[in-house]
């Protein structure tokens, strides 16, 4: 597994605890076995993409929530909600990394974390995030 990808499960999983317990992001990571052993690569990736979802959060669910017009966002799923927040924050705020490869990584780490769905559910969210932001231009 690649640094980004380890990267982006492990900022997956800061925010789904985060989102469930509200504790602080270095209590999280201190008592994280798995953000212990990361590569520091890794560790920083992740830290940067959890920082920035938290710090634009509002931009972003309000991204989520015009792409999920038929969902309530508080409806989605907890790993869903949350890897959608990932590769929307990285789509609209870090444009280093291609749009194709956001949504794979987005889509490989909804199959691992996610239900039976999740995957295809997180692929269509993004791809018509991506194709109104597009249009738009």
């Amino acid at each position: 597994m690649g640094t980004r990808r380890r990267a982006r499960e492990l900022a997956l999983q800061l925010l789904y605890q985060f989102e469930l317990t509200g504790a602080q992001l270095e209590d999280m990571q201190r008592d994280f076995e798995e953000w212990q052993s990361a590569p520091p690569a890794a560790r920083e990736f992740a830290e940067g993409l959890v920082s920035g979802v938290l710090e634009n959060l509002e931009e972003v669910d309000s991204e989520l929530e015009r792409q999920t017009s038929h969902w309530r966002i508080d409806r989605l799923a907890a790993v869903d909600r949350n890897i959608l927040r990932l590769a929307l924050y990285e789509l609209l705020f870090q444009s280093d990394t291609p749009h194709a490869v956001v949504i794979d990584e987005a889509i490989e780490i909804a199959k691992r974390f996610g239900a039976e769905e999740s995957a295809r559910f997180v692929n269509g969210v993004l791809d018509g995030f991506v194709k109104r932001r597009s249009e738009a231009v």
